[in-house]
């Protein structure tokens, strides 16, 4: 990574992690691409109500992308099935129009600016990184960010296309 791009996702990354409050546990996953290299972050911490996911990146495609957590807590490169399929304990059809309801592990698009960079800030209504019945991380999950823009309708993955990057989100200890 350059230098001027690592001090960027540094001062960026600081105000996220310092301004994260909440009762439990916080953590800062590399966001890796299909090569394996470091192209941003992802920052988690807990609210009341539930869990936040800050995201930060730099070097994709313009334009929207497909954003979920998937069931492994594993991201290895290139493709990223061990980050398994989208996080779905509740059983749920894919996507936010979806008349049936959203599974847990969809998430909203992400905007990738003309520079190629992208963040987000997202809440995980009702779900903790903390171990419990309801928890994205313990054992934990991954989030992945997709080719595409994610159509939020089309079962099982909103049409959003190949993994491009993969951030693991876990506060178990690692394997």
């Amino acid at each position: 990574m350059n230098t001027p791009l690592a001090a960027a996702l540094a001062l960026v990354a600081l105000p996220l992690t310092l301004a994260a409050q909440g009762p439990g546990p916080r953590l800062t996953s590399a966001l890796i691409d299909t090569a394996g290299n470091r192209i941003g972050q992802v920052t988690a911490s807990e609210d009341a109500g539930g869990a936040l996911l800050q995201v930060l990146v730099n070097g994709l495609t313009p334009g929207q992308h497909g954003m979920h957590l998937h069931a492994g807590a594993k991201c290895e490169p290139p493709a990223f099935t061990t980050a398994q399929g989208h996080f779905n304990p509740t059983g749920k059809k894919h996507g936010h129009k979806n008349p049936e309801g959203a599974h847990v592990g969809d998430l909203p698009n992400l905007t990738v600016m003309a520079d190629g960079t992208g963040r987000a800030q997202l809440h995980v209504d009702g779900w903790l990184l903390r171990a419990g019945e309801k928890s994205v991380g313990a054992p934990g999950t991954a989030l992945v960010i997709h080719a595409g823009p994610d159509d939020d309708a089309t079962d099982p993955s909103g049409n959003s296309g190949a993994r491009l990057a993969c951030a693991v989100i876990s506060v178990a200890p690692a394997e």
